[in-house]
């Protein structure tokens, strides 16, 4: 299989790369962290000019129509910059969302608004008690015999960005028992809705996420994303998409840490001579290398599959990604603190930061022996 990136999928690579080597300087990258967002609108709405948040979008709803790989390109440049603007949470899994399930009037009202950067969404769907099990919802969604609507009760768990969402797509249960696959439902609602309650916080890597309880949230009928009880394979596909996303950010993430390691043992010395020198810290500094090339063929190769394979393939390449960006990331990230010494373990250097942001990509949606496990079983 080709994977050789085009020439508009260049152009977009050198784009990205181009604004994370400008915009992204580290200490910059720190204030931002800090910031009440967490992240630069005003590099929300740069994303928004050049196209970045319409490229996955279908064009009938001003979107561009891009497909895997443009997202992938897009997400190997945040790692490198650690990107903080939550293009995974509105763009990847809420916009994927609406764009694969949603009505033409859901449609037409979000994509557009997402597209133009004027709105920010958020999936709502992980529970406390779920931990990996996407079937395993709590939260509840009972029909309003007077309003015609559903109310909503629940709990969910490590919303990404929730705190600067416009909008909230959740998960809750119209039928079955709480591991039941059948009986999940999706709702789009406000997240200024009554009885919506959202405590934002700092996550170690410096991202943003939220615990969001719904008390008693009442919301209309036509705010159903998709067939009432049939809404976890929707959620599975888009998880499994922002999986082979997530892969590919730490691609981007593995490559700075083995540019930034190589460049230290050039200049740090011992008796006398650079580091480099010594052919110990060359083998290693090759292991993490190959680490990183393996994860980034298979990351870009998992693309052509999630555009044009049955979700049976999409399902197991996405697994097989996962698993082995967790496993490749822990490797350059370890071996990279390692080989920077104490200065490796301090947060006034880059390596640390991306080590953590490594670990969370690892745990999100699945970390590696739990997609082991699922590739093996399928």
């Amino acid at each position: 299989m080709d994977t050789t990136l085009t020439e508009e999928q260049n152009l977009l690579r050198d784009s990205a790369l181009r604004f994370v080597r400008n915009e992204y300087e580290f200490e910059r990258r720190c204030a931002l962290a800090d910031s009440d967002d967490g992240f630069s609108r005003a590099h929300w709405a740069t994303f928004a000019d050049l196209g970045w948040l319409a490229m996955p979008l279908p064009e009938a709803h001003g979107g561009l129509g891009g497909g895997a790989t443009e997202m992938a390109v897009l997400m190997e440049a945040f790692g490198r910059g650690l990107v903080l603007e939550p293009y995974l949470a509105t763009i990847v899994l809420g916009a994927g969302l609406i764009a694969a399930s949603g009505s033409e009037a859901q449609k037409g009202e979000i994509l557009p608004a997402v597209a133009g950067g004027n709105m920010l969404l958020a999936l709502a769907h992980g529970e406390p008690q779920a931990r990996f099990d996407l079937n395993d919802v709590a939260s509840i969604a009972k029909k309003d015999e007077k309003g015609g609507g559903y109310v909503l009760d629940g709990h969910k768990a490590v919303v990404w960005h929730a705190g600067a969402a416009d909008k909230l797509l959740v998960s809750a249960r119209t039928a079955g028992g709480q591991r039941d696959e059948k009986g999940i439902s999706i709702f789009i609602i406000d997240s200024a809705s009554k009885g919506v309650t959202i405590r934002s916080y700092a996550t170690n890597d410096g991202q943003r996420a939220g615990e969001v309880l719904l008390e008693g949230v009442s919301v209309a009928g036509e705010a159903m994303v998709g067939k009432e009880g049939a809404g976890l394979p929707a959620i599975e596909a888009v998880i499994d998409r922002a999986r082979v996303a997530l892969a590919a950010e730490a691609v981007g993430a593995m490559a700075a840490l083995v540019e930034q390691t190589q460049d230290y043992l050039k200049t740090r010395k011992q008796f006398g001579v650079p580091l480099s020198k010594f052919q110990v810290l060359q083998h290693r500094l090759v292991e993490m290398f190959n680490e990183h090339q393996m994860a980034q063929a298979l990351t870009f190769r998992a693309c052509a599959t999630l555009d044009n394979g049955a979700p049976a393939a999409i399902a197991r390449t996405a697994a097989a990604v996962k698993a082995q960006s967790g496993k490749a990331g822990k490797f350059v990230g370890q071996q990279a603190v390692q080989l920077h010494g104490g200065m490796g373990m301090t947060d006034e250097l880059p390596v640390g930061h991306y080590f953590k942001r490594l670990s969370m990509i690892d745990a999100l949606f699945g970390n590696a022996d739990f997609h082991l496990a699922r590739f093996a079983g399928m």
